[in-house]
């Protein structure tokens, strides 16, 4: 029987008009601290923007999940959060802003296949 590991997510929203506060899941952060596990998963799907807001710019919201990803994988071009422990990433990906790019409250879980449990609740949150 595999090991199950104890796991944060949080899901990334497009809030257009933040006055509005409607949103779209746009997808989700899987983070799990024993596993050093820290991964990202998202898809802008623009018809669906438009309709919150047609005065979006969907290549500056490309951009700006693109450093999600940077942040996730350490990477050197992702800057000074990038290079921080695993979970503080983690907590700054998912720390409340007032910006068009939130994320909802981590919710726990537990994974014997984090892989598997990010594709799984991007499918049942975000598509």
């Amino acid at each position: 029987m595999q090991e199950k590991h104890l796991y944060e997510y949080s899901v990334i929203r497009v809030v257009p008009r933040i006055d509005r506060e409607e949103f779209l899941n746009v997808g989700v952060v899987v983070f799990c601290k024993k596993e050093n596990y820290l991964q990202v998963k998202y898809k802008l799907d623009s018809q669906k923007l438009q309709i919150f807001s047609n005065g979006l710019d969907l290549e500056q919201l490309e951009k700006n999940l693109q450093s999600f990803q940077k942040i996730c994988h350490a990477a050197k071009d992702g800057g000074p959060i990038a290079q921080m422990d695993v979970p503080s990433r983690f907590r700054w990906l998912t720390a409340v802003r007032s910006s068009v790019i939130q994320t909802s409250r981590p919710h726990p879980g537990f994974s014997d296949d984090l892989d598997q449990t990010l594709n799984r609740l991007f499918a049942e949150l975000v598509l």
